[in-house]
């Protein structure tokens, strides 16, 4: 049994809570917000995110302090946007003797740098080597219900990424590890990107040939910007990449999916986030990922039209159009670049 820290009690950071009490961990399962802990503390639910019960070793805090002591692990699964208050207030708590994992996906709009760096720039002493990132094909919903489910841990330390890689798998739940952190963090984050694209084609009923297209050329996409960064380009048809991109963008579960549905039939972007009231990560990744194919002059027409859906007001059967006369292209354009 090993102490975990599990700072960030959504539905991700909830069913990962899950797994490693499954392990027989010590879990404790950090919110900001006094209500829920309460609520997880006294009758092991968090119906706000997910709709099971909690294990009841699964300990909530309000103390960020107290839910760090003496941890061997923390697992970080805020929201991109609170990631630098959150890495501020923990960062004198934080030792190298404790294991940092994350689990959040997107990327930091006009600083572009990824979560990992986010983190590392807070907690200047943690040493760089040993972050370690999990994503992969995983709705909450579904780990939460102990359905199969397989993910990717990647560390510069492939000592660190078997660590987690123990800490976390069991028969409901696999893990594979790598050492392409910069590809297994890009992976899921652009994902949502194309995640989005999919429900607004879907909110206007373009059918499955559409979406199809638009999940393979946005893969495209992501490798392109993935190894203009760095990234192992294999990375990219694995799970962080096509199984992540499978699930994100062909299902109700996803955040992502349901707000670009909503778009796609006509509602106004600030509505469908209130409604939501939830994180919708991939709104704030498109600004970040333009961004960045500006910086390394990367081609990333769905990327660019989903932009200017977002921010510019555009039409989205005005962005569709535009996409399908583009000039004329082989299909593999590019691809000579991708090189590991």
């Amino acid at each position: 049994m090993r102490k975990v820290a599990v700072l960030g009690a959504g539905s991700w950071g909830t069913a990962l809570s899950i797994v490693l009490a499954d392990n027989g961990h010590d879990v404790r399962l950090w919110s900001y917000r006094q209500d829920q802990v309460d609520e997880i503390n006294l009758t092991h639910t968090n119906k706000r995110y997910l709709n099971v019960e909690l294990p009841s070793s699964i300990r909530a805090y309000n103390d960020l302090e107290a839910a760090v002591e003496d941890v061997e692990a923390i697992v970080i699964v805020v929201p991109s946007s609170a990631m630098r208050e959150v890495m501020k207030n923990v960062s004198e708590l934080v030792t190298n003797n404790m294991v940092l994992i994350h689990a959040s996906k997107g990327v930091e709009p006009d600083t572009l740098k990824r979560i990992s760096e986010v983190i590392l720039e807070e907690i200047p002493t943690y040493e760089k080597n040993r972050m370690v990132v999990l994503s992969g094909p995983s709705h909450a919903e579904e780990v939460a219900l102990r359905s199969p489910t397989t993910v990717t841990v990647a560390a510069e330390s492939l000592k660190e990424a078997q660590f987690v890689q123990n800490l976390f798998m069991n028969d409901d739940f696999r893990v594979y590890t790598s050492t392409d952190v910069v590809g297994v963090e890009l992976g899921g984050a652009l994902k949502n990107i194309i995640a989005l694209g999919a429900g607004i084609s879907d909110g206007l009923q373009f059918g499955d040939n559409a979406r199809a297209a638009l999940i393979t050329r946005g893969l495209a996409e992501i490798t392109r910007l993935g190894t203009a960064m760095g990234a192992n380009p294999l990375t990219f048809l694995g799970l962080c990449g096509v199984g992540d991109l499978i699930v994100t963008s062909t299902s109700t579960h996803s955040r992502n999916w349901r707000a670009g549905n909503l778009l796609g039939k006509g509602k106004a972007l600030e509505e469908i986030l209130k409604e939501m009231g939830m994180v919708v990560e991939g709104v704030r990744t498109t600004k970040a990922a333009y961004q960045l194919s500006q910086k390394y002059h990367v081609e990333m027409p769905i990327t660019e039209g989903l932009y200017d859906i977002l921010f510019n007001n555009k039409e989205a059967k005005l962005v569709v159009e535009q996409l399908m006369n583009r000039e004329k292209r082989k299909e593999l354009d590019n691809l000579g670049s991708f090189k590991s």
